[in-house]
């Protein structure tokens, strides 16, 4: 029920109790002031005839008689009528002023809140186009509603100003954190390949490799989680069956290795956004179907759309995954089974990532075991420009 609607409701309600009580009040003055009398309602039957001479002459004595009777009759049925007129009157104006009374509330409501109709639509601008640069700017006289808008305004301000150092914090980031493991790499690459590096330097350098490796893995998920998180300012249209069919070509060989076999089923999905962060989306749970999986195990990618969005459905052949476990595997740093030694299946940051980079895009993730073991994660991301 609506704030209109209400403030309506409240108006036809008070002014019902108000007109009933004030028409009780009215019945019962004009009730006591005509002395009205129960008994006065009775009809009156009085032979007033009698015989003299064989014929029936009024007396004077009853002639009087008859004439007051009759008087006190047209009085008593005066009253009665004047009251049930009343009644009447009542029972009828007081339902009709209520209704007139209900829409000049909802004419009087809907004057005084359309200056919140423009907070509405403003705030609903904002949050569907992520356009922090936008105000309301109030006009108007200084009252509540000018106070709203102008705290909502501030509050606007003081978003734009987190969220610009916010991207400027994550672009310093990804250049200071990945430039010196990019040096490491090169040093220890350099050092295992000269000529008199002994087998231990050798395999040294090896174990130094995959630490740094799994570190800046472990970087590139924290950035791409804070990207994710950011708010998208740059909309672009694109198929979603392209990005995962690019996907899908690059962890060909990975795929391969560790002897699973990947199923396509693209159809054509149009979806905007960021394509660079769905290509992380879509890439983030490809790498979970192929590496939490076992030897000749499956995975199915499918790319289809729907009545009012597009999906996107991984799923895995595996271990099986208790429904418990479901909703903490979308923390950062949680895996299946206490999985937390084996760097080779990544820092924890998959899927944090994928659920992060769909609420960017305004779309939903949920996960589902399969009976055989494995999981099935669907990804649902509105169609390009909202369309249905």
């Amino acid at each position: 029920m609506t704030i209109r609607l209400r403030f309506a409701l409240a108006c036809a309600g008070v002014f019902f109790i108000l007109s009933a009580a004030a028409f009780a009040v009215a019945y019962l003055v004009v009730r006591q002031s005509l002395e009205y009398r129960s008994g006065l309602l009775t009809p009156v039957s009085i032979d007033v005839s009698r015989p003299w001479g064989g014929q029936s002459f009024p007396r004077y004595d009853d002639t009087y008689e008859v004439a007051r009777l009759r008087a006190m009759q047209v009085r008593a049925a005066y009253q009665t009528d004047t009251l049930a007129n009343l009644r009447l009157t009542a029972f009828a104006g007081v339902p009709a002023a209520s209704v007139l009374a209900f829409l000049v509330g909802w004419r009087a409501a809907g004057w005084v809140l359309r200056p919140m109709r423009q907070v509405t639509e403003t705030a609903r601008r904002v949050a569907q186009s992520h356009d922090l640069t936008e105000r309301i700017d109030h006009q108007g006289a200084r009252d509540e509603l000018a106070e709203l808008a102008g705290t909502f305004d501030t509050m606007l301000g003081r978003l734009a100003r987190s969220f610009d150092g916010q991207r400027r914090f994550v672009a310093n980031a990804s250049h200071e954190l990945r430039t010196p493991l990019t040096i490491n790499r090169t040093l220890v690459d350099v050092a295992v390949r000269r000529p008199d590096a002994t087998e231990d330097l050798k395999r040294l350098g090896e174990s130094l490799l995959l630490v740094n490796a799994r570190h800046e893995r472990l970087i590139d998920g924290l950035l791409a989680l804070a990207e994710g998180e950011q708010a998208l300012l740059d909309r672009r249209p694109f198929d979603l069956m392209d990005v995962a069919e690019h996907v899908l070509d690059q962890a060909a060989d990975e795929a391969a290795k560790a002897d699973v076999t990947i199923h396509r089923l693209l159809d054509p999905a149009p979806v905007s956004g960021e394509p660079v962060l769905v290509e992380r989306l879509v890439q983030n749970l490809v790498e979970n179907g192929i590496r939490h999986n076992h030897p000749l195990g499956e995975v199915w990618v499918t790319t289809r759309r729907r009545a009012r969005e597009v999906e996107l459905v991984v799923a895995n052949s595996g271990l099986p995954v208790p429904p418990y476990e479901l909703e903490a595997i979308f923390e950062p740093f949680r895996r299946l089974h206490g999985d937390r030694l084996r760097s080779d299946r990544g820092s924890g940051l998959g899927l944090s990532i994928v659920r992060v980079i769909a609420q960017a895009h305004n779309g939903t993730v949920t996960a589902r075991p399969r009976e055989e073991g494995g999981l099935t994660i669907t990804v649902e991301l509105p169609l390009e420009n909202g369309e249905a």
